[in-house]
């Protein structure tokens, strides 16, 4: 290790959907020099940046960490896939693309918990600066922003009926999810442009990968904080060249997503301390929020033979089709691979009398033998799945430590199923699911219901079917939750309760998840935290 650490004004721990726009923007004058680690590779895996190329970055561990999660009593013992991004853009680069900011009570919500600043109105600057909408500018949207928000390349015939049916089932149809009203039924709008993932790495770094003040450094795993008297003074982290350290004159900001930014906290002695001492780690902050607070959504995937050759399984199942499909992209940006096969879902409440939705289902289309995520292997047969997603859980959980080693992964377990709600809410997701398949619009496109099958008719029989199957939908956050008092770990700017120089920002400071996907909100959280640290040092 060098016997004089390098020096930076701001060093950023992650180069994710968060992380990444708060170097970008920091950098932006000129006038502020920047470090940035990433523990992943350059965002080079050609499948990153086709759309359909998830599918295979979801199971790849080159640029993903594959967390598994402890096992859960309360789903029979069952661990769970955890994917997460490990390369720059972190998951942006191997998520579904789907661009979805939420409810605007879920900011009002924040700003009722002592949040002051978050508020919707307060917020939609930042999504609106963030923005380049292919629909043009408008009260909700913007353009010029680096993040291409893009429709679908195509339309589809499953998606058609699906939104059909939804209209048929009193769900009425939504041209804009980001728009005047969230709930409805419509095709998503994608992180895409020009039929190419446009993942924060893409819409943030590559522009600014030129500038003299901005160090990138990746496969650079931060392992602990440096703290000096009650201040971040800079980071350790593990790289090609054996341990390094760098400096911050001004901030350290960690931005390391839902289970990496608590872990790094808990490394560096904040935290619970039993949980630290228990893992030999010294005791700089006793904070019982850090790695708390733990929710994500919870889903389910159930799927059907479908009567007709249109899915991407009969696509995945024909060597000429993917040949063809590979050259199509290539001459026209066209066809499967110009899309994420995520391109519709719907957003409801599962009892009338809330406020909003409390329930997306997402319509992929595809179906799959092995459902547990660690695999993707596609039916021989036509096939589609309908995911009911619970948006507003209950449960919470918790991200600790394996153990002293930093290299380690975290301990995650989640708190699914906490309350009667969410089991309640889960079943009817399932139950409108069925309904959706059996309206005029979509029946002639179902053969028969393959998973879980008509054993599972009744409505025990389907809470049996949510605690066999039921699994993360990758929307992790608020462990290490924005607020005020002794349950929340970083205040409104996003500093560390307690410790000088230091900010999280990422979907981890949520106080509660939004009702919808997090990738949007978490590129929104970067903007604004970049804004308000540029403000505190002007």
């Amino acid at each position: 290790m060098p016997d004089q650490p390098e020096e930076f004004d701001y060093i950023v721990s992650g180069a994710g959907s968060a992380g990444a726009v708060v170097a970008a923007r920091l950098s932006e004058d000129g006038r502020h020099r920047v470090l940035l680690l990433e523990a992943g590779p350059p965002d080079t895996n050609p499948w990153i940046h086709i759309p359909l190329g998830f599918a295979r970055t979801y199971v790849n561990p080159k640029v993903n960490w594959k967390f598994e999660s402890a096992p859960h009593a309360q789903l029979g013992g069952r661990r769970m896939y955890v994917p997460r991004g490990k390369t720059l853009g972190g998951t942006s680069s191997i998520n579904g693309m789907v661009y979805m900011r939420g409810h605007p009570r879920d900011y009002d919500g924040w700003r009722q918990r002592g949040c002051t600043g978050w508020d919707w109105d307060s917020v939609l600057p930042f999504f609106r600066r963030a923005e380049n909408q292919a629909r043009g500018e408008d009260e909700y949207h913007g353009t010029g922003g680096p993040l291409n928000v893009s429709d679908q390349a195509e339309t589809s015939e499953l998606a058609e009926a699906m939104i059909a049916a939804a209209e048929q089932a009193g769900i009425p149809r939504n041209p804009d999810f980001n728009g005047a009203r969230q709930e409805g039924a419509g095709y998503y709008q994608s992180t895409t442009g020009g039929a190419r993932r446009w993942s924060s790495a893409r819409a943030y770094l590559a522009p600014a990968r030129g500038r003299q003040n901005l160090i990138i450094r990746t496969l650079c795993q931060a392992t602990r904080l440096l703290i000096e008297d009650g201040r971040a003074t800079g980071i350790e982290y593990a790289s090609p060249q054996g341990r390094q350290q760098a400096r911050a004159r001004r901030e350290v900001i960690v931005s390391g997503g839902a289970y990496g930014s608590p872990q790094l906290l808990l490394l560096s002695g904040l935290g619970p301390a039993e949980h630290l001492q228990a893992n030999g780690i010294a005791v700089v902050r006793d904070m019982p929020a850090v790695g708390a607070n733990l929710h994500d959504h919870f889903a389910l995937y159930m799927q059907w033979r479908c009567t007709r050759p249109i899915t991407f399984n009969d696509f995945e199942k024909s060597w000429p089709r993917k040949i063809g499909a590979a050259i199509r992209y290539a001459l026209t940006r066209r066809g499967p691979m110009a899309v994420n096969g995520i391109r519709a879902g719907l957003l409801t409440r599962t009892d009338p009398r809330l406020e909003r939705p409390d329930l997306q289902i997402n319509l992929l289309e595809w179906s799959t033998l092995e459902r547990s995520g660690t695999r993707v292997v596609a039916h021989d047969f036509p096939g589609f799945t309908l995911g009911p997603v619970h948006l507003s859980p209950d449960g919470r959980g918790t991200v600790r430590l394996n153990g002293p080693d930093p290299l380690a992964p975290p301990a995650i377990t989640f708190g699914f199923l906490g309350s009667d709600y969410d089991m309640r809410a889960m079943v009817a997701g399932a139950k409108l699911a069925r309904s959706l398949v059996r309206q005029p619009a979509f029946a002639p496109l179902v053969a028969e219901e393959i998973f879980p099958g008509p054993g599972y008719g009744s409505d025990a029989d389907l809470e049996r079917f949510v605690r066999e199957s039921g699994l993360t939908n990758h929307h992790p956050a608020g462990s290490c939750a924005m607020g005020t008092g002794s349950n929340s770990v970083v205040d409104p700017r996003l500093r560390v309760h307690g410790i000088a120089g230091l900010r999280v920002a990422d979907a981890s400071i949520m106080p509660a998840v939004v009702a919808g996907n997090t990738n949007a909100p978490s590129i929104m959280i970067g903007e604004k935290a970049a804004a308000m640290i540029l403000e505190d040092a002007a």
